[in-house]
């Protein structure tokens, strides 16, 4: 049996981004962070081996964060993707971006939480068939998301770009 803590270790790039993507500073990405591992340690012994381990611990990580979100009781500030004075380069994101992708990657947390987890798993290379399975829908409706959501996403960078 693999030990839990080489399993978290294997798959922190996963906590990492999730926790990134669903918190607006530092504190809060710790405290997501936290939160991710201890359901994931809790959870781990029910665990069937009827996914990949990484499918299962994006559903576990994306359950915990969008479940983090709504205990809060707050919603992330919403500003129009057109205002000019909106710095996108201050996303809070955890990892280093060049600036062309940190512009995504703030487009996208803007999205309902059910979009930005699908774009967020589509640009982390996840199968259409894995993404189904993480966020509890068809296939063929992963397809129509993604391709409708990648065409929001370039219109709004190309607004940015204006």
């Amino acid at each position: 049996m693999t030990d839990i803590s080489n399993i978290i270790r294997e798959h922190q790039a996963i906590i990492f981004k999730i926790s990134g993507l669903y918190s607006n500073s530092e504190e809060e990405r710790r405290d997501l962070q936290q939160d991710i591992v201890y359901h994931i340690c809790k959870g781990y012994p029910k665990f069937k081996n009827e996914s990949k381990i990484s499918t299962w611990i994006y559903r576990v990580a994306l359950n915990t964060a969008i479940t983090h979100l709504r205990k809060s009781k707050r919603k992330f500030p919403s500003i129009r993707l057109d205002d000019s004075h909106h710095d996108i380069a201050d996303t809070n994101l955890w990892f280093d971006f060049d600036e062309e992708s940190k512009k995504i990657y703030a487009i996208i947390r803007k999205l309902n939480d059910l979009d930005k987890t699908i774009m967020f798993l589509y640009l982390d290379d996840n199968s259409y068939e894995d993404i189904a399975r993480i966020v509890g829908i068809s296939e063929s409706n992963v397809g129509t998301k993604i391709s409708r959501l990648k065409k929001q996403v370039i219109e709004a960078y190309h607004q940015l770009k204006e």
